[in-house]
This record gives structure tokens, sequence and C-alpha cells, in this order.
């Protein structure tokens, strides 16, 4: 089989997929795909959690091989040449992705930015080769492009989720891939990152490169898309180039989420749980937080916002106990003096974030996830009584993932997951919420039912405090604000 293609075509990677489907232990992932993607097409994948995605995307990559079936084929075209399966070409492909990303932080790379940039130079997973005089130059140009070029000596893992996802943007276009791959990109980036990434997609289009995003959101439909590929069930149920920009729906709020009314005024005399004073954290030699100071009380809900790199993530870290004060500062939480365990005050919080998204192997079961939510432990799995095994189908229920109870976590969507992290923060009822970008990666059902729930747990007297992007995604009973820029407070208080 051969297609004829132009000169400049036959430079990237073509592929064809033909009634292309992929089986997960017994359930149906993807189903009789037929897809095309050619060289200066530049694709948006849709679709709900759940719907196929990123198993498409990884399938694309040569990272999943599809279910055998008769018809079925999965061909590249590159440079003239016939390939029935990626891996001859796979090394000419690049992918960004939160599972890739995720990587980073299970296997502990906390390589400097520019190293980690650099391997897309290399096409390694880790830096093997220091970079020479040429690459250093090539690196810090796309950084300064992404404008991430300040970054380029701090290690990876005391970067913010954002930051994360540009420098491995970066590290994709080093790559100078044939086909690049983006799974959900956008997710958690800022306004004016987002910005960025879309502009680095815009600069692409000057060359013929084929790439395909996957987003759930159609507000993150870049404007130099030219193709539509909407996924739902494993099946591709509407394909086409993108005519008409115009009409794409846009919402300023998600459909199905509860209007936004604030408390009249927090409750000034309720008992204090967690309380900051001059408190600096330094990561791997950057100070990462300077001098906050501020008392969060029993029912309260905070939402900290800020930039990508600001300090958010590192102020919920902080509060959990992942993170310490350095000298001069304290960090005072109720019923915690010297000598008692930190995991003592952790069996009474509920934590969402990125990183204990990464740290779960993939191989455990949900059940075990939201088991492990009794201890606050990773991968502990202890005889679970009967009354054990009833509090895991009630937080899953709680949460929307009662149908996910016996699946591994390898089969389920990033989307999925969240659901289940929301199901293990929930199963030990929790007096404090602690939410680090909680709805990033999910879909907009997904999201209003999960802002749902965590505004009845507000309600209900549960101490919240939430980082996030998004001012649509506040609680409804939101009390207090911390606003950070670069590593301190602008604004920390009542909501204004």
């Amino acid at each position: 089989m051969s297609l004829q293609r132009t000169p400049t075509a036959s430079q990237f990677i073509h592929v064809d997929l033909k009634h292309v489907g992929l089986t997960l232990g017994e359930r149906a992932v993807l189903r009789r795909v037929d897809w095309q993607i050619e060289a200066g097409q530049r694709w948006v994948l849709l679709g709900a959690n759940g719907a196929g995605k990123t198993q498409l995307m990884k399938l694309i990559a040569g990272d999943v091989w599809p279910s055998p079936s008769r018809g079925s084929s999965r061909l590249y075209h590159y440079r003239s040449e016939l390939h029935t399966d990626p891996y001859g070409i796979k090394d000419e492909i690049a992918y960004v992705g939160a599972e890739r990303q995720d990587r980073y932080e299970h296997y502990q790379w906390n390589h400097k930015v520019e190293a980690i940039a650099g391997t897309g130079i290399h096409r390694t997973d880790i830096p093997l080769d220091p970079l020479d005089a040429a690459d250093r130059k090539r690196v810090a140009a796309v950084l300064r492009r992404l404008r991430i070029g300040h970054l380029d000596q701090r290690r990876f893992l005391t970067l913010s989720y954002g930051e994360r996802r540009l420098v491995l943007l970066a590290r994709a276009l080093l790559w100078r891939p044939k086909l690049l791959l983006l799974d959900e990109l956008f997710n958690g980036l800022d306004r004016a990152n987002h910005e960025r990434a879309q502009q680095s997609l815009a600069g692409l289009s000057r060359s013929a490169l084929p790439w395909v995003l996957s987003t759930h959101r159609e507000e993150d439909i870049p404007r130099s898309a030219t193709h539509l590929c909407r996924l739902q069930h494993g099946r591709i149920v509407d394909s086409g180039v993108i005519k008409r920009r115009g009409r794409l729906r846009r919402p300023t709020r998600m459909a199905g989420t509860p209007a936004l009314r604030s408390r009249s005024r927090p409750v000034e005399d309720a008992a204090a749980l967690l309380q900051l004073r001059r408190a600096s954290v330094w990561r791997e030699g950057s100070r990462v937080l300077h001098n906050l100071s501020f008392t969060i009380r029993r029912g309260d809900c905070w939402v900290v916002h800020g930039s990508n790199g600001s300090g958010k993530s590192s102020v919920l870290q902080l509060l959990y106990g992942d993170l310490g004060v350095a000298h001069g500062g304290l960090m005072w939480r109720a019923g915690i003096e010297s000598g008692v365990p930190i995991e003592v005050f952790k069996r009474h919080v509920g934590l969402v974030a990125p990183e204990l998204q990464a740290a779960h192997p993939r191989h455990l079961t949900v059940e075990e996830v939201v088991s492990s939510g009794l201890h606050s432990s990773i991968g502990l799995d202890p005889i679970r009584s009967l009354a054990a095994q009833g509090r895991i189908r009630q937080a899953l229920r709680r949460c929307g993932g009662a149908s996910l109870q016996n699946r591994e976590l390898r089969s389920l969507s990033y989307g999925q997951l969240r659901r289940v992290l929301f199901a293990r923060a929930l199963i030990h009822e929790p007096d404090i919420l602690l939410l680090d970008e909680p709805f990033a990666g999910i879909d907009a059902r997904t999201r209003a039912s999960l802002m749902l729930l965590v505004q009845r747990q507000s309600a209900a007297g549960v101490t919240v405090v939430m980082a996030t992007h998004h001012r649509d995604e506040w609680p409804g009973t939101v009390s207090h604000e911390l606003e950070l820029d670069r590593s301190r407070a602008v604004y920390c208080g009542t909501l204004r």
C-alpha cells in the first residue's frame, strides 16, 4: 500500500488507522477507529473523560498495542516507506501528556530544567550526555520562546505543575518530531502560559508538521487547529475540517455548575486548626514561599490563587506536612504537639493533588487506592473488614465512581482517576480538605458534580483549602482568599 505525496509531505509521518480497537482487561476502550492524520493537518481530539482520548494517543505513539481484529490495520507512511507498526519510527514521534509528566514525580527525576529540555535533542527520557554549547544555545532559545528561560537552572520537581508542562512542551519542540502528540496540553496552565502555549502551536503552523491535541474543553481549541475529531465511548462520532471557528462554543462558565454565592461572613471565633507565622519554605536551594502569616479556622473555605510558580502547591504541601518551615517561622496544627507524628494529623485530612495521583502505582485497583485513604498511605492494602468495604463503596458512589471499583488505575482516564482520588480523600470523613487544582483535566460534567460535592462538604462544616487558576471553580461557600505572586502573599484575608 502506498500513497503519492509531495517531497515536503513525505518528511513527516502520515498515520492511517482502519477498524482499530483496544481492549484493556475485559473492557473495550476503543472500537473500530478509522482515522487519517496527514502532513499539514493540525487536529483537535475532543471527548469527555473516559472517551478514550489518551489511549488513542498512546496507541498512535506506540505505547499500547491495538487488539487483534480482522481487517484492522495501523499504518505509518514516512519518507516514502510504509511501516505496519510505529517501532521503526517511534523516535520521530514526540508526546506530551499527564502520564509522561507524572513519571518525573514517580521516579524522582529531579534534573535541572535545561537538562530536561535538552533530552529532547538527544531523544532520551533522562539526561545521558552533557549538553554542548550548541545544544545549550538551542535549549535557551526555546525556553525563551515559551518565556520560561529564567527557570533553566531550577530543579524540575521544584516547579509548579503548569511550569513542568511548559518545560515538557519545550522538550517536545527540541525533539524536532515528524509527528507531535499533545495530550491535554493546557491542563494546569494559567492564563498567560495558556496563551504562550497557543502561540507556540500557531508558530508550528508555518511548517507541515502534523500535530494532535486532545482536550475535553471546546474553549481550548487552538486558533491554529485545522481539523476536529470527536471521540465518544471509544468511537469516532465526528471528524473533519474546522470550517467556522466563530460557531465554536466558548462558555464563560461551565454548564451545570452551581451558581456561586459566597458566605455572608466567616466565623471569626471558630477554633483555629492551622496557623502560619512568618513561614518561608525552600526547595532545592530555591525559595518557594516567603514570610506567610495566616490562620485557618474550623469551617473556613480558603481559595489559593496566583500564576504558575507563585507557590500555590507549596502552600498546600506545607499545610499537609510534606514541606517544612525554614528557621524563624512557625507552622502550628491543632492537636499536634512536639513528638506527635505528622501521620496523626494526616488521618484527619483529605488530599487531592497531582503528585498524589502520580504516586500511586498503575497496577493498583481502585478499591485499593480508596482503601489507602483510611491510613493516608500509598499502596498499603491491609485486610479490609466488611465495614471498610462498605465505606469504600459509599465513597465511590458519592464521587460518581461506583462502576470503577474493580478496575486497575492503568485502565482509567485522567478524569476517572481524579474521581477515585476524591473518594480516597472523603472515605475517612475528614475535618480538612486540601485540594490542589482538583478539577484540572476533567470534563465539564465531572467538574460540575465534583464542584457541587466540595461545596456541600464546605457547607457541612468541613474546612476547605483549594488552589485553582479558574475563578469559576471557586466554591460558593468561599470565605477567605490567599493571592500569591512570586512566592509572596499580595492579599490574605476574607473574600474581597
